[in-house]
């Protein structure tokens, strides 16, 4: 195989960049996890397929991957703010059931939807509610550092003192000033000392289900910092990819590499990665919208917008068809379109698998078949390494698909 030279988007810096591991053959990768309080949904299975694809393709070259991908079990509240009600806790109260109870059901049926859309498992899959000592000392550490302040029992980062030393919004392009001056006319901000700051750690009230003891009182960590403390105890304070939806850039993201400054005075992760979304006429598709379809329900065709089931691997093809940082659109057209290419590919694959072939000195190889199957061949390896755009690639395989076809038709020889 020739040399490749992979090309990545990076969101931080806006630009595709050469992929260079910090500490090559290794690659630490990161991605996002799901909140586990309900049933994936297809907005769940881009992400998990996009980044399989990743950690796939680096494989593949020679990488050897570390692949860390968290459970958020607690700390995720309600309108992914600072306020609300825990959304694992809400769950438990509406079932009558324990929080943990609600994690593991959900975390199952996640590992069940994942393994059937062919994904890999990652290295390592850690929790929040695992990792509350590591939390607690990220917590310590930034306040050392000045860029934390406790108000009744709750820690919030200081995003004003932490701009005077670093960049806040670099990645998402936000303007610090700007968001100021759009917070100012909100009400809610509380104890917090300005309504960017945003929560590392939040005093429990005595109905709350889920707490643990800390330095602050009883309490338990911000959504944003869990995912600081695993990478960093797993990865390292530095590491390749950092990776989730698009969703998530901002603010979970943006305070994430804000944490990983404070207490580390460095970016957490060289490159970021970020799928877009999957949308249903246009919007985006999520549980807090309610227009979501779950995975099982594509699988057994039981929801309303749905014309028929579709298979897991159907449902994987549909989502490779887009470039990942392109939006998909939802739609049963699209869906049965997807069917039909997948199962063109199999076939493809299982005539190549049933063809015998024996080398016959006597038939000359077709030079120019020769030429064209190579080509395809390193078109869709050119498409990969362009930025994982796995649309490109599977064009490129089609165009195999018709010389397999010939072959098994005895329009060419199979010598060729």
């Amino acid at each position: 195989m020739k040399a490749h030279q992979l090309k990545l988007y990076n969101t931080l810096s806006r630009q595709k960049e050469d992929f260079a591991p910090i500490n090559p053959p290794f690659v630490g990768m990161y991605v996002c996890g799901p909140t586990v309080y309900g049933d994936a949904h297809l907005g769940h299975g881009r992400p998990a397929i996009t980044f399989d694809t990743v950690n796939r393709y680096l494989t593949h070259l020679g990488y050897r991957v570390r692949y860390v991908r968290n459970i958020t079990d607690v700390g995720h509240l309600t309108g992914d703010a600072d306020e609300g009600e825990d959304k694992i806790a809400k769950k438990a109260k509406l079932e009558q059931l324990e929080p943990m109870e609600v994690a593991q059901q959900y975390t199952d049926t996640y590992h069940r939807d994942m393994a059937l859309l062919n994904t890999w498992k990652p290295s390592i899959e850690p929790r929040a509610t695992g990792h509350i000592p590591e939390q607690i000392a990220l917590v310590e550490a930034i306040l050392n550092e000045g860029l934390a302040y406790v108000v009744n029992g709750s820690v919030y980062f200081d995003v004003l003192a932490y701009n005077k030393r670093y960049t806040y919004g670099k990645l998402s392009g936000r303007v610090l000033d700007d968001l100021m001056t759009g917070s100012r006319d909100l009400d809610g901000q509380g104890e917090k000392r300005n309504a960017v700051d945003f929560a590392l750690w939040k005093n429990a009230s005595s109905e709350h289900l889920m707490k643990w003891p800390s330095p602050w009182g009883l309490g338990f960590p911000g959504w944003h910092l869990e995912c600081t403390a695993m990478s960093s105890k797993y990865l390292g304070t530095q590491f390749d990819i950092h990776g989730g939806g698009m969703d998530l850039l901002f603010p979970h993201h943006e305070c994430e590499i804000a944490q990983g400054n404070a207490c580390n005075h460095r970016d957490p992760a060289k490159y970021w990665m970020h799928n877009n979304m999957i949308t249903i006429n246009g919007q985006k598709m999520g549980k807090s919208l309610g227009n979501f379809i779950t995975l099982q329900e594509l699988f057994t065709g039981k929801h309303p917008l749905l014309e028929q089931a579709y298979s897991p691997m159907t449902i994987r093809y549909f989502i490779l068809t887009a470039q990942y940082r392109s939006t998909l659109d939802f739609s049963n057209d699209a869906l049965r379109a997807a069917q039909k290419g997948y199962k063109k590919i199999i076939n493809g694959l299982r005539i190549v698998r049933s063809m015998d072939y024996t080398p016959n000195s006597e038939i000359a190889l077709d030079g120019e078949q020769v030429q064209q199957v190579e080509a395809s061949i390193t078109a869709a390896y050119r498409a990969m390494d362009d930025d994982f755009n796995t649309a490109m690639a599977i064009g490129h395989l089609f165009n195999l698909l018709k010389k397999i076809n010939s072959i098994f038709t005895g329009q060419l020889q199979s010598a060729s």
